[in-house]
């Protein structure tokens, strides 16, 4: 006897279809894919009751919560298209029995690379001499006035030692500079030295934050703890936006506290028009891609849709959170 046809309900947005297409190639001609008419927590629930696997949406548009879970009786597994779970309510899915599985690493790569890049451009002023070109000037002399220094004498600190935060290292060390890190565990590395968080800030030249979004990180980087750091310093956030306090970040940089910032997440996202952080020009604004790279994007298609055809097929999910 053959096994049960699945219905797959993929939520992401995918507008070439480059999830989809991954997850019907991978589960074949036995299972199918099913998407939401119209992207409401209304048509969600409509369809979850049949649904046996949902492949959850990265945009936060359906969020995942205890309402939800109630309604999924057949649901084997949910599965995140990306490592972020916080529009996943993890414990009310747990409650029902269904396992909540991320791709763990998909994006590392591109999230550090960005987080570097952006740490450049801010220590030589790139964007903001970028803007000032297109805008008809010529600012040779004025970058003096700057600070700008070379990426590879400054001290990095980097909050969160997870698959980011060990490739930033790597990526740092190789241009130079001397590289420590803060954790809940200290890890062997051979390209960066523990320090508790406190000392991490007195040291850290630039401040990379790649932490995830828990009750224990939100607000972590918070006035008192910009103020920590050196005269100067610059702050990049891979993270989530709520880690960083941007009306006390926002105080710090109007102060000169904090010299520069790059931020690629945001408390409220999109980034509300009216934030202070537009009018900064010591600020590099990112709409959430820091992973968003063609390369890390296929590694997520590519796990997520694994992942998928082992529940099709009977066996237990891999990356379970």
């Amino acid at each position: 006897m053959g096994r049960s046809v699945n219905r797959i309900l993929v939520l992401a947005a995918d507008e070439d279809d480059g999830l989809g297409s991954a997850i019907r190639r991978a589960v074949g001609d036995t299972d199918y894919v099913v998407r939401p008419r119209v992207r409401t927590v209304g048509e969600l629930r409509e369809l979850l009751p049949e649904a046996d696997i949902v492949v959850g949406d990265w945009s936060g548009a359906l969020p995942l919560g205890s309402a939800e879970a109630a309604l999924a009786p057949r649901l084997k597994l949910l599965q995140q298209p990306g490592v972020g779970v916080n529009f996943i309510d993890v414990g009310a899915w747990a409650s029902v029995g269904v396992p909540v599985a991320n791709t763990p690493g998909a994006n590392a790569a591109s999230v550090a690379e960005w987080a570097v890049v952006a740490a450049a451009s801010l220590s030589r002023s790139v964007h903001w001499a970028h803007a000032e070109v297109a805008a008809g000037r010529w600012p040779q002399e004025a970058i003096l006035s700057r600070r700008c220094r070379d990426l590879g004498e400054l001290r990095i600190g980097i909050v969160g030692f997870g698959e980011i935060g060990r490739r930033c290292a790597a990526l740092f060390a190789a241009f130079g500079c001397d590289v420590a890190y803060s954790a809940r565990t200290p890890r062997r590395d051979g390209t960066a030295r523990f320090l508790p968080f406190r000392d991490l800030l007195k040291t850290a030249e630039v401040l990379v934050v790649a932490v995830p979004l828990t009750e224990e990180t939100r607000g972590l980087i918070s006035a008192a703890a910009l103020s920590a750091l050196p005269s100067g310093a610059l702050v990049v956030n891979v993270s989530r936006g709520e880690v960083v306090d941007e009306t006390a970040l926002v105080a710090a940089l109007r102060s000169g506290t904090v010299a520069g910032a790059a931020l690629d997440v945001f408390a409220t996202e999109p980034l509300d028009p009216g934030s202070e952080l537009r009018t900064l020009d010591t600020v590099l604004l990112s709409p959430h891609i820091a992973g968003g790279s063609a390369t890390a994007r296929q590694r997520i298609y590519s796990m997520t849709a694994d992942n998928v055809a082992r529940v099709c097929a009977g066996d237990s999910p891999r990356w379970t959170v």
